[in-house]
């Protein structure tokens, strides 16, 4: 069950952000490689993603809700579930995984968080 907080809400999300095909561009080399693969991750996610540069960072929301960004991180990452604890961090609300050039990322379970991080903001913002 989702508990009940505020929700990280950004003005200004659209559907496709040229600022941030800008930003990935200037952001070239592997670890740009590793960011713009999952940022396509979360755009995929559904029909209603919309994105913009948050603190000149790439950010995936559900409408005007934020629930992932680059380098990966999640607005509410403290509720998801992360059974390969891949998530760090120990604010209240969000957590983060370290993604770094020379070291593997469990693509499969962050692909599953990333998953999990949409529904979850899917089923907050459905349930006010």
């Amino acid at each position: 069950m989702t508990a009940r907080t505020e929700l990280f809400r950004l003005n200004g999300a659209v559907e496709h952000d040229p600022a941030i095909d800008a930003w990935m561009n200037e952001h070239a080399g592997e670890l740009g490689s590793i960011a713009h693969h999952w940022f396509e991750v979360m755009r995929k996610c559904g029909d209603e993603i919309r994105e913009l540069l948050h603190d000149g960072c790439p950010t995936a929301c559900l409408g005007d809700a934020a629930f992932a960004y680059v380098n990966v991180g999640f607005f509410q990452g403290a509720s998801l579930p992360d059974p390969a604890r891949l998530l760090q961090g120990t604010g209240k609300f969000m957590r983060h995984v370290k993604l770094k050039a020379e070291t593997a990322t469990n693509a499969a379970e962050l692909r599953r968080l990333i998953v999990a991080a949409y529904e979850d903001i899917t089923a907050r913002v459905e349930n006010g």
